[in-house]
């Protein structure tokens, strides 16, 4: 192990995603303090700053050159979380997943002494399905493969944890919302679903004990299927929706529908087809490599949605 200095310089460039507000949090818990956030999500940057008001929190658009970089070279470690997940438009998923992390990689190359990178890829990469994020992190981590720069690659599956505004987060509020929750077709579809608080464990772990390179395939360790995720869920948060099936190409409309009236949708059509793509992915031994225990399922669940600190701070789209 490398003796870790809790006052080394951590920048999060797309940090105020998901993955990176509860990697700061625990970052924080741990005792590391100098931490720089770069992001271009204002009102997701500001939540940031209100909750973590000592953490450096700096707006930067990571697709074009500016003042960031120079944050990026003079770090000491920097985990590469910038990820554009969802939307309709091609380009936005080029701009973000592979332009932003093309500036990233040359500031981390051109810094004079080179910080040490954690590269947070995805499980899609490996996926039968064929979208936008699946294309767009495929180029995103052929590039760090190329760049030469020795890191662990991380590929995590489905992500849930505090703040989460998309995924399993989204789900929970809309269950709250509706009197009836439409499952499309039998619903079982096998999902491997990944507690972000144990991925951010997995993270500190990479910051503490420097690996070189590798690829890491991050899969939850329980097998669950769609359907019965809704279920705990509806158990852990006590919502009252009636959960019911509904045909699997009338669900595929009704995300077309909403798509014309909302540029950004939580759920799109491509996410359904990835959904129901039948994807399993490798189970390593990351509690082991990484010193992480995993956590339950239905216990990650209760932390998620009934955490007194930070289960009632949301994202936003």
């Amino acid at each position: 192990m490398i003796p870790t200095n809790k006052d080394c310089k951590i920048v999060l460039p797309g940090g105020a995603g998901l993955v990176g507000q509860n990697l700061v949090a625990r970052l924080k818990d741990r005792g590391y303090h100098n931490l720089v956030v770069l992001d271009k999500h204002r009102d997701n940057l500001a939540m940031l700053q209100q909750v973590q008001p000592d953490v450096q929190c700096e707006y930067a658009d990571l697709a074009e050159p500016g003042s960031w970089q120079a944050q990026v070279r003079s770090a000491d470690v920097v985990v590469m979380l910038q990820a554009q997940i969802g939307g309709i438009h091609y380009e936005e998923f080029v701009r973000n997943n592979v332009d932003a992390s093309r500036l990233i990689l040359d500031a981390v190359k051109s810094a004079e002494v080179q910080p040490y990178l954690i590269h947070i890829s995805s499980s899609v990469v490996v996926s039968v399905a064929d979208d936008f994020y699946t294309r767009s992190k495929i180029a995103q981590e052929q590039l760090v493969l190329e760049s030469g720069i020795a890191c662990p690659i991380l590929r995590p599956t489905l992500m849930f944890g505090w703040f989460d505004r998309k995924h399993l987060g989204w789900l929970s509020r809309f269950m709250k919302k509706v009197p009836v929750f439409p499952i499309p077709g039998h619903g079982r579809y096998m999902r491997q679903p990944l507690y972000a608080g144990d991925f951010s464990d997995i993270i500190i772990s990479c910051i503490q004990h420097r690996p070189g390179h590798g690829i890491y395939n991050i899969s939850g360790h329980e097998k669950i299927d769609y359907i019965d995720m809704i279920r705990e869920i509806k158990k852990a948060t006590r919502a009252n929706t009636l959960i019911l099936r509904i045909p699997y190409s009338l669900f595929y409309v009704l995300l077309w529908i909403w798509a014309l009236f909302d540029r950004n949708p939580p759920f799109t059509t491509q996410q359904l087809a990835a959904l129901s793509a039948k994807d399993e992915f490798e189970v390593i031994d990351w509690p082991g490599m990484f010193g992480v225990p995993y956590t339950p399922f239905t216990k990650a669940l209760q932390e998620t949605f009934n955490d007194p600190r930070y289960s009632h701070i949301i994202m936003k789209f």
